[in-house]
């Protein structure tokens, strides 16, 4: 019997496995997030400069090592790669654990360990990224992302909230040592995948450097135009972890359960986008992208003025739905616009985009917090975000109407209204 629709990449025995893999080991990580948010407000006193700094050590190496990965990525067995991967993050999760649950960790040694998943991560993300296409093909692909995009945002329902429980119950130690055990849920679907059944991608002439992906996408406008938007929207309107940790304490005078609270009615908003993106056949079209940036940015700005607790977490619903749209649709343009053999280094460009501003972002934005309070964080990155979406709207509306569509699993560059 066929799949509905919007499970139809499910079809696929290695993505299944993936997918399952994935849903288990995504609540760890959400539960894990939420833990070191918290003990790093524990251990600093409720620094939101901490709290930047932890960000930016965890997502920093994303700006080094992102394209030379991707770079790996168009040349190496991936699914090797990830295994390796997944298993170096569940050491560091297991060595925070350890040393939280004793009673030994620092705020030092808690940077040093963001640093060190931080780079693995960097590894990890543009592989698995351009892993996707390989277990479902160009045709499934979409609903692959969107499938992605549910799992992930599901996750980032239920780890938040069990960790919200789980720390008022047993504190942050126990919490690192969970997503331990979840990380073996992802890596017995890798091994258990069938090599032959994957759709390899096509190994790139000569060394495959990192530079020929940088001309590759300098030579798309388009892509120039989607990569340049995701910097700038995820370095400073992507900053919910450390804005509602911060108003969460310091604003609402609030418990880890609230922060987990925050944190889950965000993900509610994100699932429902995404369940959205999985049900759509239309074209990715970057009207639709630029579009989204737009509206998330002025929603980012609303929950920032929200008065109370309770009207802060409904409004995080639809900003929630807005910023997986804009990713979403990103991340379709961008994957099925480019040549096989360029997948990884683009996807290590993308990554770069969406990670590598963190370093910068999240100490500025936590600063600021710290002199003008947590709101500041949420206006002046929604402000930044709306402006990003209006000013690319106008560039294209100047460069004759350039928008992508989908033409059989490819993207073709055509003259149209936006």
């Amino acid at each position: 019997m066929p799949l509905p629709l919007m499970f139809s990449s499910l079809g696929v025995r290695n993505y299944r496995l993936w997918a399952g893999g994935q849903v288990v080991s995504l609540v760890g990580t959400w539960m894990q997030r939420i833990a070191q948010d918290w003990l790093v407000l524990h251990l600093s006193g409720g620094n939101g400069l901490a709290v930047g700094i932890v960000m930016a050590l965890q997502f920093g190496p994303t700006a080094v090592l992102s394209m030379p990965a991707g770079a790996l990525a168009d040349r190496y067995d991936k699914r090797k790669i990830l295994l390796g991967t997944q298993v170096g993050m569940a050491v560091c999760a297991l060595v925070l654990g350890v040393s939280d649950t004793l009673g030994m960790a620092t705020l030092g040694q808690v940077y040093v360990l963001s640093f060190a998943l931080g780079a693995i991560s960097a590894i990890d993300a543009p592989v698995r990224q351009s892993f996707a296409i390989e277990m479902v093909g160009p045709e499934h692909l979409p609903n692959a992302v969107a499938l992605n995009s549910m799992t992930f945002n599901l996750a980032r329902i239920i780890g938040p909230a069990i960790a919200g429980v789980l720390i008022n119950l047993i504190g942050t130690g126990p919490v690192f040592l969970v997503n331990v055990v979840s990380f073996v849920a992802v890596i017995i679907g890798l091994l258990m995948m069938r090599p032959g059944d994957l759709i390899r991608s096509d190994k790139p002439a000569g060394r495959g450097s990192v530079r020929s992906g940088i001309a590759y996408v300098r030579g798309h406008p388009h892509l120039v135009v989607v990569l340049s938007t995701v910097f700038v929207v995820a370095t400073f309107g992507m900053n919910f972890p450390l804005s509602l940790a911060l108003m969460t304490r310091n604003t609402f005078a609030g418990s880890a359960g609230g922060y987990g609270l925050l944190s889950t009615m965000l993900a509610v908003g994100t699932l429902a986008g995404a369940t959205l993106a999985a049900r759509r056949r239309s074209p990715a079209r970057l009207r639709h992208f630029l579009a989204a940036a737009t509206v998330f940015g002025v929603l980012e700005v609303v929950v920032g003025l929200m008065p109370t607790f309770w009207l802060v977490a409904i409004m995080l619903i639809p900003a929630g739905a807005a910023v997986i749209t804009f990713s979403t649709t990103a991340m379709n343009i961008v994957q099925l616009s480019v040549d096989s053999s360029m997948r990884g280094r683009v996807m290590g460009i993308y990554m770069l985009c969406f990670l590598g501003g963190t370093p910068v972002g999240s100490p500025l934005l936590g600063w600021l917090a710290g002199v003008y309070g947590p709101r500041s964080s949420l206006l002046i990155g929604g402000v930044v975000s709306a402006v990003a979406g209006i000013v690319c709207v106008a560039l294209l509306m100047r460069a004759h109407h350039l928008r992508p569509t989908i033409d059989h699993g490819r993207i073709g560059l055509h003259k149209v209204g936006v």
